[in-house]
């Protein structure tokens, strides 16, 4: 039962709104990408023209700092970039498995926008949290690191979809209420937000999932 949320957004992958949705985040976030590796090695060229060896070492370096903050980066910028779509992925859910829900009256566009937003900036910081503890405590640091991601994005994105039915303090109630289940899902995500090409999926299998798990709610309670 824990597993059921993400099963059901997998299992509607082939979904024509998941693919579309899925094409534009790969190609923003390919943006994002190119624009931070061009800055960084434009930056060591720029500050670094006159140096010999040394300079040829900085831009050996600075390449492959590129490509490593690349990767580090790729959750929090795709969870932000998520947000964009979050409207879409979520209406082509419920319109496979909840058709029958009334339309939605949640909180206002700006509030949901705002809060997407937050998230993609919580899991930036979370992050940073835990690329701080897997080096100041070796193994299990990287556990706690995964742990504190995984609550970031299960939450965040929880609370965003939430926002589309209700208010912010009833999906930010709702969350508490639901948090093992939110941290078991926002969990898998983590450890997929590492894995490529999984994490091509992270930002549309995430909201569908949370998806489900709201609507499963009712149900269990």
């Amino acid at each position: 039962m824990a597993f059921t949320p993400l099963l059901r957004a997998v299992a509607q992958c082939d979904d024509p709104t998941f693919i579309a949705v899925l094409l534009q985040s790969l190609a923003w976030t390919v943006v994002v990408f190119v624009a931070i590796f061009v800055l960084m090695t434009w930056g060591v060229a720029h500050f670094l023209p006159h140096f010999g060896t040394w300079a040829w070492v900085a831009h050996v370096l600075g390449g492959v700092g590129a490509a490593l903050l690349t990767l580090w980066l790729f959750l929090p910028v795709a969870v932000t970039i998520a947000a964009m779509f979050i409207e879409r992925v979520a209406r082509a859910v419920e319109q496979r498995f909840y058709p029958n829900l009334p339309p939605c009256l949640g909180a206002p566009l700006g509030e949901q926008i705002y809060d997407g937003l937050a998230v993609g900036l919580r899991v930036l910081l979370m992050s940073c949290l835990a690329l701080g503890l897997s080096f100041l405590l070796p193994g299990i640091g990287a556990l706690l690191g995964w742990a504190i991601s995984g609550w970031a994005i299960g939450r965040g994105l929880f609370v965003a979809v939430a926002m589309r039915r209700m208010s912010r303090v009833a999906a930010q109630a709702q969350a508490r209420r639901q948090r093992g289940a939110i941290l078991i899902q926002g969990g898998i995500l983590a450890l997929a937000g590492f894995l490529p090409p999984l994490n091509l999926l992270v930002p549309v299998l995430g909201v569908a999932a949370m998806v489900h798990l709201l609507q499963d709610a009712p149900r269990r309670d």
